[in-house]
């Protein structure tokens, strides 16, 4: 989300929405047994010494044959992506401490972009402490850790370009010029990088390695800035900030199939999540004070959970228990039960805050979150909601990366690992 105190590039309001295209659903499969082992298989193989996902097919034994017929069915997914590890839960591999052999090796870092500073802090975890600034480009929205996990690319959104992070060395690398990338996914089979252009009203796919634009697709909204994809990665769902809406996009197409309105006039949606099940889809909207949810196969009309002031980022406890909802207008963070669909805490930031994204600690320990208006980053205690920390960093801190993270690749953002 842009700084939505008197920002000066905000767009007009559109006068009136497009009318909606029908929504589609995706077509589901279910894999043979024989499939199924044959992806446990690749999946070994993507999580093997060399730490690349790798698109190579791999021999399936006896043992993972047998294993996997007594599975329940997953659907197909997008080809070539990584089958889900349980279909009950697209988050069971991002439990703690599971790191993926790619990034092991890596120290432990959280990077704070610094919009305003056009800087980013790097701290460490343990210490609490700014360990180093890095100079990037003009207005640097997001760090994003890249689908392999081995590049963490932070968007300077007003200098229309990249800047590559080392996250073994935490070095900065040559700048890649992208124009308008205020936020960054990657498609679930790693091919394409999505650029969410919010001002030129894009979605651009570009080549998930040299950035190479592949598809510009223009957008009728206004302000395109989070994502999150479907369990089998067919479609993804992205908010429109300054126009109130939502868009379904199919991965595989790179075509905008469905779009609608919040039912909230001045509603600006933020960031995009699913639940475990992936049932559920999770809105998060600042002038609603709360989150919508609703169901993406059907892209149903969306109902509003109230959770605080200013709601913005969505994260899940690494027991997939657990959603952490920032409330940036008021300084907290409210803490949904996926189990019941209910608000079970909110915790208060010391001395107050203004909490806006972020991410989980690797143990799942630590929940980190910029502080937009403050300068600052907070750490919180994940098991009792106490301010372990408040860390000044450089103005305007916004999209932070925890890193290294647990799961086996990267869909973007501040880390949607599945």
């Amino acid at each position: 989300m842009r700084r939505h105190r008197h920002h000066p590039r905000r767009p007009h309001r559109p006068h009136r929405p497009h009318r909606p295209h029908r929504a589609g659903r995706p077509r589901r499969r279910a894999l043979s047994g024989a499939l199924l082992a044959a992806s446990a298989a690749l999946l070994a193989v993507g999580c093997g010494a060399s730490g690349t996902q790798s698109h190579a097919p791999a021999p399936a034994t006896p043992e993972a044959v047998r294993e996997a017929a007594a599975r329940p069915a997953l659907p197909a997914g997008l080809p070539g992506m990584p089958p889900p590890l349980d279909p009950k839960d697209v988050y069971a591999a991002d439990r703690p401490n599971a790191l993926s052999p790619a990034v092991r090796d890596f120290p432990s870092r959280v990077y704070v972009p610094n919009t305003e500073s056009n800087t980013v802090s790097v701290i460490d975890p343990r210490t609490y402490k700014v360990i180093e600034t890095i100079p990037v480009g003009a207005q640097p929205q997001h760090v994003v850790p890249s689908w392999d996990l081995k590049t963490l690319w932070v968007n300077n959104d007003v200098g229309n370009s990249l800047t590559p992070i080392d996250p073994a060395t935490g070095k900065a690398g040559r700048t890649v010029a992208v124009h308008d990338p205020y936020n960054l996914y990657f498609t679930p089979d790693g091919r394409y990088a999505v650029v969410m252009a919010s001002l030129d009203r894009e979605l651009v796919f570009r080549d998930a390695h040299t950035m190479a634009v592949r598809k510009s697709l223009p957008v009728s909204c206004y302000g395109v800035n989070h994502a999150d994809f479907s369990p089998d990665g067919r479609y993804f769902i992205v908010s429109c900030e300054f126009s109130g809406e939502l868009l379904k996009v199919d991965t595989a197409r790179m075509k905008v199939v469905a779009q609608q309105r919040l039912p909230l006039e001045g509603a600006m949606p933020q960031d995009v999540k699913i639940s475990p099940d992936g049932g559920t889809w999770y809105v998060a909207d600042m002038v609603a004070d709360g989150v919508w949810t609703l169901d993406g196969d059907t892209f149903s009309k969306p109902t509003l959970l109230r959770t605080g002031k200013g709601a913005h980022g969505l994260y899940v406890s690494r027991d997939s228990q657990s959603m952490y909802i920032s409330n940036r207008e008021e300084g907290s963070v409210s803490v949904l039960d996926f189990a019941t669909g209910r608000l079970v805490h909110k915790w208060r930031i010391d001395g107050g805050g203004s909490p806006d994204m972020g991410g989980v600690s690797a143990d799942g320990k630590v929940l980190w979150l910029s502080g937009r208006y403050d300068a600052e980053v907070y750490a919180l205690d994940t098991a009792t909601g106490a301010t372990l920390a408040k860390i000044p960093v450089g103005a305007g801190p916004h999209g932070l990366a925890v890193y290294p993270q647990p799961g086996r690749y990267s869909l973007g953002h501040t880390g949607i690992f599945r």
